[in-house]
């Protein structure tokens, strides 16, 4: 009767394995089975360091027998010292909890076996109902699985199992998250602070509350000593030791749209990554995505505190709400298509929207070189005159449209050189009636963007929305001269026995123009970020290091952008809201956005090396840049330069003799 009696007394659940909160998750088999425990997949960077894990529960289970002795013998002197021999449940330690409760000292009575068993199956047994019946059908479980499995089995089983926060399952993600190390290479000292854990995850968390995790690990630590696991010099030494976690939960960079990214890619492919036990080797590079992290972070930031900004701030909009300013960044490799980095948004906890890929925004003037591409395709030089006029088209049902420049101001007469490096927009406008829209756009298309572009000359100064990734990849064509690469993000992935079971090959598309039209329209760009809108860049690029880009800034101030390239790195910043709205009055891409793209370069050290050398072909010519005519004695040497045509554009007096003209050799 003593022995029934002992199993229907309350056993609070004080010592439970922790749930994740929600809905219980449905269980295997019988409730005192083993089922196989969910693993997830693990994301590396290029560098071969964790960047993210794919998963419904981060987990990689270990072997009990590849742990340090004292690791499990920290759970179970705290959480059941009697685990070697009860038969799953503790009569002792019921006994001694309702004695305690009787006396107002609440504590529980649970073993590490009924705990698993509530861990594993929490359909049939839910540890969070305190009901009688929970506990007998508890406790029965908990015989029969230790008549079915060794205290070993069950054991390792429990430490794989049980949750330490963050969606951190099992001793190994906890030991890789918290410290950085695979749990075979945990210390005493750590293997006491993940003990102590369990209890209250939120409590206990040793990376945001490390006090509170020590005073429990130093009692564990006692506990051990009391229980003969360890010496008492061995837990002095341990509790001398500080509790120190690593950054960013043990990931080398904080990357969790661009792992959204990879796991939807694997998934469409076919590939169950969510499955967990794949490895997957991945293109982004740890420095770089660092640097883009923190450049558009501080950037925004910088943004909200400008005189005159009056909308929402990061630091004080209301909890819950993503209404404040958004940005993203995105950089390639321009031969490979490589993903080197990808921020989709400030703060991905509360916006894990990934406006790099998910997100669709007029370009402004960043989406103009592809007009002047195809205008310098169809034979318009560079030192071609247009007029920067005011004009009047009529469009669709009789509409007139009337471009107009953002300073309110037209310059008359300019070169087209002149014109893409102040941003003028009727340039623009006049070279997509030029060539046709319908050319522009097949040009687009040839450089892999998918979105639709009106046939409407707004087109020209970026009024139809693109997904951002595709306009940053187009962009590759010019430092590739003549080709685009697709984006690549994943190199390989191996299945859990090492075998690769997906690859992603470099797809580069058919080249799109001439390597020498690509090559023009490239220093065209040159000129933007060295005296044009966007010299914001050389505050923190120098003048040494070869820069092209354009910036961008729709008509309402809405969106802001900067596309750039250097020899190793195409990379393009957007900032703006969610729902559009004007971010400020005279917002524009060159001051707001190219900063973010100088920032993240200067922080990463890309763009520091190398040189662009001009195809063979090409003529050239000394200019007046402000006549666009050829310089002549007593043109003054600040308005001299150097420009480059395709074969019978070149001014008239040059072509009785053109080949004596032309240059080839590397840039400055």
């Amino acid at each position: 009767m003593l022995r029934r009696a002992f199993l229907v007394l309350p056993c609070a659940a004080t010592l439970a394995v922790a749930q994740a909160p929600g809905a219980p998750k449905p269980s295997t088999g019988e409730v005192w089975q083993i089922p196989a425990l969910p693993q997830s997949s693990q994301v590396y960077a290029r560098d071969g360091s964790l960047i993210g894990e794919i998963g419904r529960e981060w987990r990689t289970s270990v072997s009990l027998r590849s742990l340090p002795r004292y690791l499990p013998q920290a759970f179970v002197a705290v959480e059941d010292h009697r685990f070697y021999q009860h038969d799953g449940v503790d009569l002792y330690g019921i006994a001694g909890a309702v004695k305690d409760n009787m006396l107002g000292a609440r504590r529980g009575a649970s073993t590490i076996t009924q705990q698993l068993v509530g861990n594993l199956h929490p359909d049939i047994i839910d540890r969070r109902d305190p009901g009688l019946g929970r506990k007998l059908r508890e406790q029965r479980a908990a015989r029969e699985m230790e008549r079915h499995y060794t205290k070993e089995q069950i054991l390792e089983a429990y430490l794989n199992a049980i949750l330490f926060g963050h969606n951190w399952y099992g001793i190994e993600s906890a030991a890789r998250h918290y410290f950085g190390k695979s749990a075979t290479q945990l210390s005493l000292a750590e293997a006491a602070s993940l003990a102590a854990i369990p209890k209250g995850p939120a409590i206990y968390d040793p990376a945001r509350h490390p006090e509170r995790n020590r005073n429990r690990r130093d009692a564990i630590l006692d506990l051990m000593v009391d229980q003969k696991y360890i010496t008492r010099e061995q837990a002095a030494a341990a509790k001398a030791r500080p509790v120190s976690t690593v950054a960013n939960g043990g990931l080398a960079a904080s990357a969790p749209w661009f792992v959204d990214v990879v796991r939807t890619q694997l998934e469409r492919a076919g590939v169950q990554v969510g499955q967990g036990g794949y490895r997957i080797h991945t293109t982004l590079d740890v420095s770089l995505q660092r640097a883009a992290f923190v450049a558009l972070v501080e950037g925004t930031a910088a943004v909200e505190a400008r005189p005159g900004y009056r909308n929402p701030t990061y630091a004080s909009h209301p909890k819950g709400s993503t209404d404040y300013l958004q940005g993203m960044v995105v950089a390639m490799d321009p031969l490979t298509g490589d993903v080197r980095a990808l921020v989709g948004g400030r703060n991905y906890s509360e916006a894990p929207f990934n406006r790099a890929i998910n997100g669709v925004r007029q370009p402004g003037s960043s989406f103009k070189p592809i007009v002047y591409a195809r205008a310098i395709m169809d034979s318009l030089p560079a030192n071609a005159i247009v007029p920067d006029t005011s004009l009047e088209l009529t469009v669709d049902r009789g509409v007139v449209y009337r471009p107009g420049n953002a300073d309110g101001e037209f310059l008359g007469n300019i070169t087209l050189r002149e014109a893409l490096t102040r941003s003028r927009n009727p340039v623009a406008v006049q070279l997509w009636q030029r060539v046709t829209g319908d050319s522009v756009i097949a040009l687009a298309r040839r450089l892999g963007i998918r979105s639709y572009i009106a046939p409407w000359p707004s087109s020209a100064i970026g009024a139809s929305a693109l997904q951002p990734l595709d306009l940053v990849a187009a962009f590759t064509v010019f430092p590739n001269l003549g080709a685009a690469v697709e984006p690549r993000f994943v190199y390989r992935v191996d299945d859990a026995n090492g075998r690769s079971v997906f690859g992603q090959s470099v797809r580069t598309l058919p080249p799109a123009m001439t390597a020498e039209a690509a090559f023009i329209v490239r220093e065209l760009m040159r000129d933007v970020v060295d005296r044009g809108t966007a010299t914001a860049v050389r505050r923190y690029v120098p003048y040494t290091t070869p820069v092209a880009g354009k910036t961008g800034t729709t008509d309402d101030n809405t969106d802001v952008w900067f596309i750039g390239a250097t020899t190793d790195l195409v990379a393009g910043v957007w900032l703006g809201f969610d729902r559009p709205r004007p971010i400020m009055a005279g917002a524009a891409g060159g001051t707001l956005a190219a900063p973010i793209f100088g920032q993240m370069l200067a922080r990463s050290g890309y763009g520091r090396s190398g040189s662009w050398a001009p195809p063979p072909g090409l003529v050239t010519a000394e200019l007046d840049r402000e006549t666009g005519k050829l310089a002549e004695a007593s043109t003054p040497t600040e308005r001299r330069y150097l420009e480059y045509f395709l074969p019978g554009t070149e001014p008239g007096a040059l072509r009785v003799d053109a080949r004596r003209l032309f240059g080839w050799g590397p840039l400055p």
